[in-house]
């Protein structure tokens, strides 16, 4: 259904760039903050929703690598390996500067 509706130009131009920011239309915008407005779209629900989701991933839980796609587990074992590389390189130093300290 259309609706028509008369506003100052100013609060209109207000509106057209609001919504360019949020890179959607003005319709879409004017929905939304009706929406909003009704109590239809409340950012705080859509908030705590987002939280409880979140809530119930462990960062202890991981996926075992065959329930990855082929490329992700590539990348997972391309990492590990960077990071065990790192790892090893960081004890030589260490070492080494430990031996430089005690000569």
């Amino acid at each position: 259904m259309a609706v028509s509706v008369r506003m100052d130009p100013l609060l209109e131009k207000e509106l057209a760039l609001a919504a360019k920011r949020q890179g959607i239309t003005k319709s879409q915008f004017i929905i939304e903050a009706v929406e909003r407005a009704l109590g239809r779209k409340d950012p705080a629900a859509l908030y705590h929703k987002l939280m409880e989701e979140s809530a119930r991933y462990r960062v202890g839980e991981e996926v075992p690598d065959d329930a990855l796609s082929p490329i992700k587990a590539a990348l997972r074992q391309r990492l590990r390996a960077q990071q065990q590389d790192d790892y090893a390189a960081y004890l030589a130093k260490r070492e080494a500067k430990a031996a430089g300290d005690a000569a």
